[in-house]
């Protein structure tokens, strides 16, 4: 690839980034080629597609901020603690950015990388439900399936609602993380 040609393709994926970051996946392709100072076919020659830009840029996007949360909650005693700091924090990069909660609402179910993002999380977070359910400090009737289905709801909520304060919206999660414990009672 000549020099301009990657230059063209470096400034397409920093754009691609802050465009995305600050409005979705779903954002129009003409935001990033704007951004970026390129035509949109431009950005179909270099990446062949929406789905070709965003796959390489989601990696970068996304997850670092995932495996960060990963990380975060491996690091934390306690089943219970290590479960609702998982969903408490995931909950939030939702609200804080759209990008992530596009990949946590499988809204691009096409895209391996995406696809690759959302089934670490979904995985992670299962193994943590299995470890509260075995020490007994959440609900055994909760499934893996129910708590995808928690994110993806969480999701849906962050989009519909785009104008309640974080506050508001962190202050709601908590009514959620304590109907998950088997004594909601419990600090």
């Amino acid at each position: 690839m000549r020099a301009d040609a990657r230059r063209n393709v470096e400034g397409i994926r920093r754009a691609a980034l802050d465009v995305f970051r600050a409005g979705g996946l779903a954002t129009p392709l003409d935001e990033v080629a704007r951004a970026a100072g390129v035509s949109k076919g431009t950005i179909y020659h270099r990446f062949g597609s929406r789905c070709g830009l965003i796959d390489a840029v989601v990696d970068e996007l996304v997850a670092a901020r995932l495996g960060a949360i990963i990380d975060a909650v491996d690091e934390l005693e306690g089943p219970l603690e290590r479960f609702e700091q998982y969903l408490l924090r995931t909950w939030l990069l939702q609200f804080d950015e759209p990008a992530a909660n596009d990949v946590l609402m499988r809204t691009l179910p096409d895209s391996e990388p995406l696809t690759r993002l959302f089934d670490r999380a979904c995985h992670f977070g299962s193994r943590l439900l299995a470890d509260a359910q075995a020490a007994g400090v959440v609900r055994a009737d909760i499934t893996p399936d129910d708590l995808a289905y928690l994110i993806l709801e969480r999701g849906v909520i962050v989009r519909a609602c785009d104008q309640q304060p974080r506050d508001d919206y962190h202050r709601r999660l908590d009514f959620i993380l304590r109907g998950l414990r088997t004594n909601p009672a419990q600090p």
